[in-house]
């Protein structure tokens, strides 16, 4: 698990490092360019001619001294300072003064030859106003040229604590960010101008919070987390599912629901479903257990005894909006005394009824896309997508429940407003039943022991390791969902 930062937690760790642990911020920023350079030299980029944009604040000092660092080894830099020389913080004006020193001279104005890189330090995590003028020129021509554009810290425009772009932004090849990735270098649309992003440390840490941070991501060395397998075990050991899944002609949604759940090892899956799904799913999937209704008349006795008997629930893939789909809805948030996934039809089902949200038991996630979102919130889909993770918080902590708020940077919240930030998956997974994977492998987790709200984050970690899996054997044009969940039992095997 990372911790990802915004501006704010940012500078309290660089001030912490700076004033009480007493690194100067001169040898920081000494650190910062050494870190950007070892990364030129290494991303088998063209140093043939480089131009390095700075502006005036601690961001343009790092840009200054990586110029200096490239100079000193033989490489041809030129640097323009985008801004005025007196408005230079004291840090970018000793850097200014040291260039001066052996001899490079800034251009006056931003150069029009062609140059194979640019190193873009014209703003940092502070920029907080629309970037126009000579600025948005700047980074106009930045984005005009066909040199490789590597970024300090974040690409130029790009607001750092949610990605958006201020007017106009740097679209940068790699982002070379310092001690934690940036919340705006996650988020869409910032993570498309910021390229492959490396996050180097330079002796900053987060001891200067008084609390860790809120939010987080994986990565690969997480797969640790996964639960354990004794050998002394019987499927009993490894947990029931009951999924409540499938309408007439939505077999499909249950069947990917309860694989999905299988693969990720849980010990048995009963899928509570109309009667016409049957023989489909009887054929698709033998090893589920099938209780079946009557669409016209749910079995509410038999829900009661598949409640009793489950260690985990989900409602809501291929459910329908019926009456009948609108009442088992309604038994299973007020009866259930067990940790609950709401997703697809049973979103929208409830979107009529929110209020059923405060009756629930026990403990709940559910797991909306931005229209799923908009029709439970009222909220308009722009909105919810320019604020994932303050939405996704909001709910969370108001209906005190785990948000999965599905999008191309996937957000979950829980109620005690911890969030992460998904970074695996690619759109080759935007195919219809991707979201009942989903709910399958949370359920798996869930079964396994693994609390609810840790469940709910790794397991959008795993399925989205599961699709870049996919891609590598289908490529994106061509992966369907159940391409994921052959996936699944690939990335769970020993590294």
């Amino acid at each position: 698990m990372k911790y990802v930062l915004n501006s704010q937690e940012m500078k309290c760790c660089d001030n912490y490092t700076i004033e009480k642990v007493g690194l100067p911020s001169m040898v920081l920023m000494e650190r910062a360019a050494l870190a950007v350079v070892r990364e030129a030299l290494s991303c088998g980029c063209d140093l043939k001619r480089v131009l390095v944009v700075c502006g005036t604040g601690n961001n343009g000092g790092d840009g200054m001294a990586v110029a200096r660092l490239l100079y000193e080894k033989g490489i041809p830099v030129d640097v323009y300072l985008a801004g005025e020389e007196e408005k230079c913080s004291a840090q970018a004006a000793a850097q200014l003064g040291i260039l001066r020193a052996i001899g490079l001279e800034p251009v006056s104005k931003m150069p029009s030859s062609e140059y194979t890189m640019i190193v873009d330090a014209i703003f940092g995590i502070g920029l907080t106003r629309e970037v126009t003028g000579d600025y948005a020129q700047c980074i106009r021509m930045v984005n005009e040229s066909e040199a490789f554009v590597l970024s300090v810290d974040v690409p130029s425009g790009i607001n750092a604590d949610d990605g958006r772009i201020m007017g106009v932004a740097v679209k940068a090849d790699v982002t070379v960010t310092f001690a934690y990735e940036k919340i705006g270098l996650l988020l869409y649309p910032g993570a498309g101008y910021a390229g492959r992003v490396s996050v180097q440390d330079i002796g900053i840490n987060c001891r200067g919070l008084e609390t860790p941070p809120p939010v987080y991501t994986y990565g690969k060395e997480d797969l640790e987390r996964l639960p354990e397998r004794p050998a002394y075990s019987n499927k009993g050991s490894f947990g029931k599912v009951l999924l409540v899944a499938g309408a007439a002609n939505m077999a499909g949604a249950a069947y990917l629901s309860a694989k999905a759940a299988y693969r990720m090892g849980a010990g048995l899956v009963r899928i509570y479903t109309g009667e016409t799904n049957r023989h489909i799913l009887q054929n698709l999937i033998p090893e589920a257990v099938l209780t079946t209704y009557k669409e016209e008349e749910a079995s509410l006795e038999a829900l009661k005894e598949s409640l009793k008997w489950a260690d985990v629930a989900a409602i809501g893939p291929g459910l329908g909006k019926s009456f009948t789909a609108l009442r088992v809805l309604e038994y299973v948030l007020k009866n259930a005394q067990i940790p609950l996934i709401i997703d697809a039809d049973g979103l929208n089902l409830l979107a009529g009824h929110p209020e059923w949200l405060k009756e629930h038991k026990q403990q709940v996630i559910i797991t909306p896309h931005l229209g799923e979102m908009s029709r439970l919130t009222g909220k308009e889909i722009s909105d919810i997508s320019s604020d994932l993770l303050h939405t996704a918080a909001e709910f969370a902590r108001e209906n005190e429940l785990t948000c999965v708020l599905k999008d191309a940077r996937t957000v979950v919240a829980t109620p005690d407003q911890r969030i992460y930030i998904n970074r695996t998956g690619n759109n080759g997974m935007a195919t219809g039943g991707s979201g009942d994977v989903l709910t399958g492998v949370i359920t798996g987790l869930i079964a396994q022991h693994m609390p609810v709200e840790e469940a709910a984050a790794f397991g959008v970690f795993l399925h989205g390791r599961a699709g870049d899996a996919a891609a590598k054997r289908c490529g994106m044009y061509g992966l369907m969902a159940h391409d994921l969940v052959d996936s699944i039992s690939e990335i769970l095997k020993p590294q």
